[in-house]
């Protein structure tokens, strides 16, 4: 799972969780939010060059993007890897430097406390270095929240976030939400059941055409 580092999530990665594991995986884009906060409004040097080195690294990022998770995995370790390893040289160095209640200090902090997390994207392709496009998602669920504050019961608030998970997966796949929609609720009622994945978003256009 990859997330923020808020506390109400720790239990998720306890060893001994049922019914198994969850794996971390850190944000970059949290880490570098806080180095980049105090460049803006300190111009603190450290976390100037905080932020160039993270930058490089998204830069990488943005030119494999696209890639099979295997070409993925070959260029950050081929480009990425020696970036975070000279990183995590330069953080602890910066880090002797403040005190532990310098702004700074805890910005190094919540990378360095994190490093397996921060550096898992290194070695699995289908990771991205932020869940930005995730924050993205949620953010319309966050703001229309006045207009649908109930959903009834937690049975309707895990239904309405199965809807909203597959209507951001039909965004995601370039689908018109509303055109899927509207089609697979239409041929559901006499759609065999052990065929049901042909309907999902990443399926449909497919199965669409073949059926218009």
């Amino acid at each position: 799972m990859q997330a923020d580092a808020y506390a109400g999530f720790n239990y998720l990665y306890e060893a001994d969780r049922k019914p198994g594991v969850i794996v971390e995986a850190a944000c970059w884009a949290h880490g570098r939010r806080k180095f980049f906060d105090l460049a803006r409004l300190n111009k603190a040097p450290i976390a100037v060059a905080a932020v160039a080195r993270i930058d490089a690294l998204f830069a990488i990022e943005r030119e494999i993007n696209g890639l099979a998770p295997e070409g993925r995995v070959g260029a950050r370790q081929e480009r990425s890897q020696p970036l975070v390893s000279e990183l995590k040289t330069w953080l602890r160095e910066q880090r002797a430097k403040v005190s532990k209640h310098n702004d700074i200090g805890k910005a190094i902090d919540y990378i360095l406390k994190r490093w397996d997390a921060f550096t898992r994207f290194l070695d699995d392709g289908r990771l991205c270095m932020s869940n930005n496009a995730a924050e993205r998602e949620l953010r319309a669920v966050a703001v229309g929240r006045r207009n649908w504050t109930f959903a009834g019961s937690d049975e309707g608030g895990r239904r309405a976030a199965a809807i909203y998970t597959l209507i951001a997966t039909a965004k995601l796949n370039d689908i018109d939400p509303q055109a899927w929609l509207a089609d697979v609720l239409a041929r559901l009622p006499d759609y065999p059941n052990q065929r049901i994945a042909e309907l999902l978003p990443w399926q449909w256009c497919g199965s669409h055409r073949l059926a218009t």
